[in-house]
């Protein structure tokens, strides 16, 4: 069946438009080129130096069809190097045209498929499981015994879901000797259901786009309803846990492959926590980028560019360690970090120990309205408690989901928030003293709090924000945390990880700290209205964990 019929006309000019708008400033030829190659019309760029074939189809081993294209290198070497791009999400085998030929050009075989599910492939969309991490090894098979491919110099990438499986793959097929993966994820469990809480609109989205643009299964739908209603929570995690790298460090590490990994702060699918943890436990030869901005726009538009930081460290990458070319991307500090609104920051390895933890205490609410977050405990004479209310939501939000990050990157524009104007009913809020000095964060905030939950479930959201002299925040990071099967009435201690920053706080503003109960971004639990108390006690402390660098 040809995929391409599954686009329906509107919504294929619907994201020819979004796209267009979206990529101010990209090669416009190349974005033409990608635009293309998505609603099943593709580009191959002539050269001398490289022959291409689209007529390329492979059979896994279920006997599925695998729809492919082929570039490969006019020399005359006994074999050469060759890299396996795999596609994105609702994308097909032309979303890397570009980015082939220029590796073609460069002495690469690079073969680019559609994932089964997606484009003209046949079969069901498998969600990065073990049918598509078969695929890779049929792909490469294939290479093999049909093209002049050195075994020994295979790499695998993409952007979202073929990073995932590139990494995947990496793990279970010992002929894949470099990975390249770009706006990916560590653990999908943390991506799809982090700190217990349904991911609303990117989880709807990647839902609708595979019904829109492929032939789905149906365990993808079955599970986001599930997850959204908070059932078969255990079997959804176990097949989330299925596809994760992280879940297969020890196979990665035991062949030390080397992976090249980039992510962006403001990727509120694959959040870069996970993908910190992921580089921590690699053991083999590893570099990360992270960048501003939101999932696989820099990537998918920087395309064609000899000067995007990512796409270049991406070619040298597979010039290093499919070519043994030297490079000195080996000698380059292995992190790096863009801060918001400046540039990237260099950091020796991750942990770094540049960067330490400063602990703050949260002080209970006074007359303003507001409580203070301070340097040293919070000893109060009797406990005390500040309650604050669900049922509506308050000025701090993440922005417009899938966008305000994207403005972000792209003019500066920051996602703001009047902390005067936010509910001191719906709410609570802490606020610092002025800064004496610039504060550099880097890494991840963590929030403690010693609360007592009105109702079984309730859902918080944790922003944190950069306030100047008018009271007007800059959002720095924030997180959601969804609690499960508490006492009604019952103290609890909750442990809240905010997504990872890089941020200068400057001197002359102060930190804020904001807990509501919703966001557009994520699922509520349901289960009606309720109230959240904050507790404070003399030894149980709220606090405020940042990570500093000196």
């Amino acid at each position: 069946m040809n995929k391409n019929m599954l686009w329906p006309k509107a919504f294929r000019a619907f994201i020819l438009l979004c796209l267009s708008v979206v990529s101010l400033g990209a090669n416009a030829v190349d974005l033409i080129a990608l635009l293309r190659g998505m609603v099943g019309e593709p580009v191959f760029r002539e050269s001398e130096h490289y022959t291409s074939d689209d007529n390329i189809q492979i059979f896994a081993y279920d006997g599925t069809n695998l729809e492919a294209n082929i570039f490969v290198p006019n020399g005359e070497a006994e074999h050469y190097p060759a890299i396996i791009f795999i596609n994105s999400w609702g994308m097909n085998e032309y979303q890397y045209l570009v980015e082939a030929a220029r590796f073609a050009e460069q002495g690469y075989v690079v073969l680019s498929y559609s994932t089964r599910g997606f484009g003209e492939s046949g079969g069901k969309i498998a969600t990065a499981g073990p049918e598509d991490i078969q695929d890779v090894s049929a792909a490469i098979d294939f290479l093999l015994n049909n093209y002049p491919v050195d075994v020994n110099r295979i790499g695998v990438s993409g952007i979202s879901y073929g990073s995932g499986i590139s990494l995947l793959s990496a793990a279970a097929d010992p002929r894949i000797s470099a990975v390249v993966a770009m706006s990916t994820w560590g653990s999908l469990t943390q991506s799809l259901y982090g700190q217990y809480t349904p991911r609303l609109i990117w989880g709807g989205l990647l839902t609708g786009i595979g019904y829109l643009t492929g032939d789905p299964s149906d365990e993808i739908a079955v599970n986001y309803l599930d997850l959204l209603k908070q059932e078969r929570i255990g079997e959804i995690t176990a097949w989330a846990d299925l596809r994760s790298p992280l879940s297969y460090i020890d196979k990665l590490n035991e062949r030390r492959v080397p992976v090249y990994l980039a992510n962006n702060f403001g990727d509120n699918l694959f959040q870069p926590n996970s993908v910190l943890a992921l580089y921590q436990a690699l053991e083999g030869p590893k570099k990360l980028d992270l960048s501003q901005g939101t999932h696989a726009v820099g990537e998918v538009l920087g395309m064609g560019n000899p000067d995007d930081r990512i796409w270049k460290n991406a070619h040298d990458w597979f010039d290093f360690y499919l070519k043994q070319t030297d490079n000195g991307i080996n000698e380059q500090a292995p992190v790096a970090m863009e801060v918001k609104f400046g540039d990237y920051e260099a950091l020796a390895g991750w942990p770094s120990p540049a960067i330490s933890p400063k602990t703050l205490y949260l002080h209970e609410k006074e007359l303003d309205g507001d409580g203070d977050i301070k340097s040293a405990p919070y000893s109060p004479w009797w406990p005390k408690t500040d309650r604050f209310y669900s049922g509506l939501d308050t000025l701090a939000t993440t922005g417009i989901p899938l966008l305000s990050y994207f403005i972000e990157d792209v003019i500066d524009l920051p996602i703001v928030a009047s902390m005067p104007l936010i509910s001191t009913v719906n709410a609570i809020r802490w606020e610092s003293d002025w800064l004496s000095r610039e504060m550099k964060l880097r890494g991840i905030p963590k929030v403690q709090l010693q609360l007592t939950p009105g109702k079984t479930r309730a859902m918080l959201v944790a922003y944190l924000y950069d306030v100047d002299w008018t009271g007007t925040g800059r959002l720095i990071t924030h997180a959601p945390y969804t609690i499960l099967d508490a006492t009604p009435g019952q103290q609890m201690s909750l442990d809240l990880e905010l997504v990872a920053t890089a941020y200068d706080v400057p001197a002359g503003h102060y930190l804020s700290l904001v807990i509501d109960t919703s966001d557009l971004l994520y699922s509520s639990p349901g289960g009606g209205l309720y109230h959240i108390d904050i507790n404070y006690r003399n030894n149980e402390n709220n606090t405020l964990v940042l990570p500093v660098k000196d």
